[in-house]
């Protein structure tokens, strides 16, 4: 499960990503049905950043979305399931962040923990997206490809988000190679990645600020 997720350091992300210079207002709280950053490969091969909505809504949905849908999907099954099968074997992204939430369960409530690379400021998830042609404009929507959680992480959750090197970034974009695209989808090295607790403000979407990735003895 990936339910929330950081883009704060923003600066860095033309030269990291190889994109177009871009200038972007820092993301502390990214949450489901909000607009965030996406990188596709364009008609000319080239990678391109664009704002989706978090939360895949398949290209055959024809209902009003609903704040519900798809946020992630299963590494596992991903090439299966009828929501996610042809965007994984046509639409992928990557999708750019610094760092996630996730909760440990505690006496008296839900701990959040802010999770990130040790070394590395900038990463990206695998991503899916799709489009639904609808009116006035299409809707296109992305989902965040999670797997079984590393070593660090299944001590408070089962599940983590793919977070995928950047020497396969464009693998990931462009590689028809189904075997190869999911030998891509691997829990992170544990080793590589740390984590701490910070306050619950980052429980509310309301709450967008550099408070909701300090660790916790920060705050008080």
């Amino acid at each position: 499960m990936c339910g929330r997720y950081s883009l704060g350091n923003t600066d860095g992300m033309t030269e990291f990503f190889e994109i177009s210079e871009v200038r972007l207002p820092p993301r502390f709280n990214i949450s489901p049905s909000q607009l965030a950053p996406s990188i596709r490969i364009d008609e000319e091969g080239k990678r391109r950043l664009d704002h989706l909505q978090w939360g895949l809504v398949p290209h055959w949905f024809r209902d009003k979305p609903s704040s519900s849908m798809f946020i992630n999907a299963r590494a596992e099954t991903v090439h299966q399931k009828p929501a996610f099968r042809i965007a994984f074997r046509r639409h992928r992204c990557l999708v750019p962040a610094d760092g996630f939430f996730e909760w440990r369960k505690m006496t008296g409530g839900k701990q959040p923990y802010y999770i990130s690379l040790r070394n590395q400021p900038l990463f990206a998830f695998a991503g899916i997206w799709d489009r639904v042609s609808k009116e006035p404009e299409p809707l296109e929507s992305f989902s965040i490809v999670t797997c079984e959680a590393n070593e660090l992480i299944s001590d408070i959750h089962a599940r983590m988000p793919v977070i995928l090197p950047p020497e396969h970034f464009d693998d990931w974009l462009a590689s028809d190679d189904q075997h190869q695209l999911q030998g891509l989808l691997m829990p992170y090295p544990a080793e590589e990645m740390q984590m701490y607790p910070v306050s619950k403000l980052v429980n509310s979407p309301a709450n967008d600020r550099p408070e909701c990735v300090r660790p916790l003895e920060e705050n008080s």
